[in-house]
């Protein structure tokens, strides 16, 4: 029957080590987050929790388990999230939240991003931007949102680097990325 799962045996231990580090890392990342980064600046218990749970996304989306791919990832998440950042900050220095401000910026953002040749950012760039427009709308310093999310961004893309770097490390992850040549 096509469609079903099956498990490879010699698969089991591979992927209980990648799961245990994905949550460990994802645990770190929001907790670091969370608690770490609030003692440092907090707008309340509420934007703490959503800098850790953007910190837990920033962690999974570069976790490849191969470090090269994890790097390539990371720097796709900083470009979409930096372009994300500065074109929320000036926004919302400038106006409160609109659903026709977060369409502008998402299409701004699309825009610049096609014309530097980034195209595979502009999902992540539009995702990033709908996130911080919307969790800024009821904020009480919506400025400071875009500040908060980079921060965030920046903390769980160096958790995952970390946990990946620290299982695979990045000679072993190159050696699994390109094939042995054959005698």
């Amino acid at each position: 029957m096509a469609g079903r799962f099956t498990v490879q045996v010699g698969s089991v231990r591979p992927a209980l080590l990648d799961g245990f580090v994905l949550a460990i890392a994802a645990l770190a990342s929001y907790l670091l987050a969370a608690h770490g980064l609030s003692a440092i600046h907090s707008l309340s218990e509420e934007d703490d929790q959503i800098g850790g749970l953007w910190s837990v996304v920033a962690t999974l989306f570069v976790c490849r388990f191969v470090y090269q791919d994890s790097v390539h990832a990371a720097y796709s998440r900083i470009i979409a999230t930096l372009l994300s950042f500065v074109l929320c900050l000036v926004y919302l220095l400038i106006f409160p939240f609109s659903p026709l401000g977060l369409a502008v910026i998402i299409g701004l953002g699309t825009v610049i991003l096609k014309l530097f040749g980034h195209e595979q950012e502009i999902v992540t760039a539009g995702i990033t931007t709908a996130v911080i427009m919307v969790i800024a709308a009821p904020s009480p310093s919506p400025w400071e949102e875009p500040i908060l999310r980079l921060a965030d961004t920046i903390l769980g893309v160096g958790v995952g680097l970390a946990a990946v770097w620290l299982v695979r490390g990045p000679i072993k992850s190159a050696r699994e990325s390109v094939p042995e040549s054959g005698a």
